[in-house]
């Protein structure tokens, strides 16, 4: 499998732990940015690979698969075997 992740997905789980390590930065330093920001990405190449497709449960990643681990939704697409990951979303901010 090829794996490709957009900008757009990518940037969204950088933001995300940025934002978190903006809010607890007496806590969470780089380390800890870098150790998460490393997990969500390397968790994409599970995708078709021991995180299911499934049906998307929001109204805006209609037209494409999801899948997700305990922490990040994925949405993507596959054309052959490459597997485009278009959006990414960290679980405390999808909205059903």
């Amino acid at each position: 499998m090829k794996y490709i992740i957009k900008p757009r997905a990518a940037r969204k789980i950088y933001t995300f732990y940025g934002n978190v390590a903006k809010k607890y930065r007496h806590t969470y330093d780089k380390a800890d940015y870098k150790r998460n920001v490393s997990e969500a990405l390397n968790s994409i190449f599970r995708i078709e690979n021991g995180l299911l497709r499934r049906k998307p449960t929001i109204s805006q990643w209609a037209g494409y698969h999801m899948a997700n681990t305990d922490r990040w939704y994925f949405a993507y697409t596959i054309d052959g075997d490459t597997i485009t990951v278009v959006d990414a979303r960290h679980a405390q901010n999808m909205k059903f």
